[in-house]
Parts: structure tokens; sequence; C-alpha cells
């Protein structure tokens, strides 16, 4: 190579590495938080012989859990932020790329008299989780006691459920800047909410009116018609919808005493979505999650605690119950596992082979393998500081 070759890779040299620097770089930032989870911890709330028990509030926390290697999960970030049991356990959730967890709180604790009482809330939490260790960069003022929570596949807009708002708030979602833009009256307590993949419709959880309400989205504008509304089981709590979008699944906690909790599958396309089968999966099943691969959903059943007259919960610790997905969206138990006491928050590894539950009143976090069908434990609880109330994986 001649003199003037030689110059021109020199000077061509430290382009070339930034470039290959850059797209390193990129490629890093890009895959921040995909194979994270979010913990939300409540330290306030426990239970005893009279039923629930508020305490002070100063001692809460999200959590942010690696899961890269799926069977030994790992907590790389513990941030002091105020999160609540009461509230449906899917109040957080990572954006599709990675780079940004939304953390919404329902309610705060404020002193009333010798004790405290629980008032709503109307923060959404912005954590970047590019940042190491990841941090909070914002913090968003939405609808009144935000619950449910859900970001579009494309990872542009967010959907609260507002539960004394009795609406949803409309969250733009641009790179790191995180703003409401809106909020839709759905004239009843709202619990919880999923966007439908193709990003054109979501499903709200109408749980004091038994129903399930369908909204129409048209990029950041977001409409609610009270006559497409789907009667549903009692107590509509949770909510979560096949990877295909055909089918949305409706998780029914039941009344209290007369239980009569299920699992609503809804045909979730077409112009007029509606009911196609009911099944119970047990008792209590507030956490529930449908996998990334769509072949099969899981929730864990409350079963019990030490709630005064109430036999909801009659037992000491929950239940996982897997189902699989078949023909027509049909749910069928394959699989039982036993877990902690009040056990809430459930979400999935990435590929679908690994399910994580949190036990509320055992601060810890189980691990379990899925195979065939089947639900194995992998190794040890994880010990966390404090108790478990939501949890959530990336936006699939």
């Amino acid at each position: 190579m001649g003199r003037t070759g030689r110059k021109r890779m020199m000077t061509l040299r430290p382009a070339l590495c930034a470039i290959g620097l850059a797209g390193l770089l990129g490629s890093g930032l890009a895959q921040a938080g995909t194979n994270d989870i979010l913990i939300g911890l409540d330290n306030k709330v426990t239970y005893g012989p009279e039923g629930q028990i508020n305490g002070a509030p100063g001692n809460d926390a999200v959590l942010v859990v690696d899961i890269s290697n799926p069977a030994k999960p790992k907590i790389r970030a513990n941030l002091p932020l105020t999160n609540s049991l009461l509230g449906p356990p899917t109040n957080l959730q990572i954006t599709p790329d990675g780079r940004l967890g939304l953390v919404a709180n329902s309610v705060v604790h404020v002193q009333d008299g010798n004790s405290w009482k629980s008032v709503p809330d109307n923060k959404l939490y912005v954590i970047d989780l590019t940042a190491n260790p990841p941090k909070l960069i914002d913090t968003v003022t939405v609808g009144r006691q935000p619950s449910g929570l859900s970001i579009s596949r494309k990872g542009d807009l967010a959907l609260i459920a507002n539960r004394d708002g009795k609406s949803v708030s409309v969250v733009s979602i641009q790179g790191s800047t995180v703003k409401a833009v809106g909020e839709v009256s759905v004239e009843q307590q709202a619990a919880a909410i999923v966007i439908a993949p193709d990003g054109k419709r979501a499903f709200v959880c109408l749980n004091l009116a038994n129903k399930i309400g369908v909204l129409a989205i048209d990029g950041q504008n977001v409409t609610y018609d009270k006559s497409m509304d789907i009667s549903s089981a009692f107590t509509p709590y949770n909510i979560d919808i096949t990877p295909d979008g055909k089918y949305v699944i409706a998780s029914n906690t039941g009344a209290l005493k007369n239980n009569a909790d299920a699992e609503v599958i809804i045909e979730a396309t077409g112009p007029h979505p509606h009911v196609v089968d009911v099944m119970t999966p047990g008792t209590g099943p507030e956490g529930f999650a449908i996998a990334p691969n769509g072949k099969t959903a899981a929730a864990p059943l409350l079963l019990g605690t030490s709630a005064k007259d109430s036999d909801w919960f009659k037992t000491k610790t929950g239940e996982l119950v897997l189902m699989s997905i078949g023909t027509g969206g049909k749910l069928t138990v394959t699989a039982r596992a036993p877990l902690g006491g009040l056990p809430e928050g459930i979400a999935y590894s990435p590929n679908g082979d690994y399910l994580y539950v949190g036990n509320y009143f055992d601060k810890d976090l189980q691990v379990f393998h899925l195979a065939n069908g089947k639900l194995t434990e992998a190794g040890p609880r994880l010990k966390l500081p404090g108790q478990p109330a939501s949890m959530r994986a990336p936006a699939r």
C-alpha cells in the first residue's frame, strides 16, 4: 500500500471505529430492559385477624429484575417509589424496546387520627432502563387512582385504567418523553386494560359493572362506545390478549363470599367482540398473564390469607394454575403448583418457558420452568426487600 493509501486508511480508521462503537452502543441500548421484569413492592399494607391494616408510607419500592438467565433472576435496581397492593397487579410495564419502565401508583396513605387511610393518587413514574443503574427520569400526572396499564406493541402509546377517575388516561411515548395527552370517560370504575397487537382497539375491565369496555384507537385519538360493552362474569379485574389478537381473556374475581371466579374468553376481532367461552381455574385469580408465544396462560390463585369472615380467603397459601390455550381460545388446566401467601404478580420469560410469581406475605419470588404442559420449580426462591404487589414483563 502506497503512502496515499496508508494516509486514507489512517483517516478512515477513526471514523470506522466510531461507527462501530455507535452501532454497539445503539444495539446495547436497544436491548436494555428487554430481559427485565418490574416488581412493585408495597410495604404499607398488611393483614391480620380483622382484615386489612394500613401502615405508614415511606418504604415502598420498584425493583428492576434481570432475567437474562431465566432460571436465576437478579435484582439490578431498587428504586424508592410508592406502589400499592390496592389495585390489579398490572400497574406497571416495560416498553417493547426495553428503554423505559412505566409505573402507575393507585393510592397513597395519609394520616387519619392515629391511623392511616388510603386515598387516590394520580402519578405515573417513568424509569430509564438504559441507565446503569436504572433511574427515575420523570413523574407524569394521570387520572385518579391509576391501576391497570398497557403499552402498545409499537411502544408509542400507553393506556391507563383509572378506578376513582372512571376513565382511561391516554399517554404518548416518544423516545424518553412520556406525556399524558387525554382522558376518556368510561362512566365506571376501570381496573385493568389491554391494547390489541394491531393498536386499533383496547379492552378495559369495568369491574363493578361486570363488563368489558371496548375502546377504538386511531393514533392518539381514543374513543369509548358504551354500546360495545361486553357482559363478563362477576368483577373482571385483570385482562390480557393473545399475541395474534384473536382472543381477549378477562380474569374475574367473583363475589367474595359466593366466589363465582372465572376466566371469560372473548372473540376480539370483527365488528362486535363477544364472549365465546367461560371457565374457572380456581379461587382468586387476581394475577393473570398470557405467554408471549400464545400457547399458555397462567394465574396465581389467592386462595387464602387471614382476612376475617371471608371464604374467598380460606387457606394460608396460594396456588399457580397453568392453562393451555386451544382452538377457539379454550382454556384447559394442565398443571398446578403450590405458591406462598397472597400471590399477586405474575410474568413470563421472553420465550414463554419460565414463569415468575411474587408472594406478598413471604416477600419472595418463585420461578417455574414450563415444559410439556407441566410446572417445575426452578431452584430456591429469590428473597425480595419487601412485599411484591405487582409484576410485569415488557410489552410484546
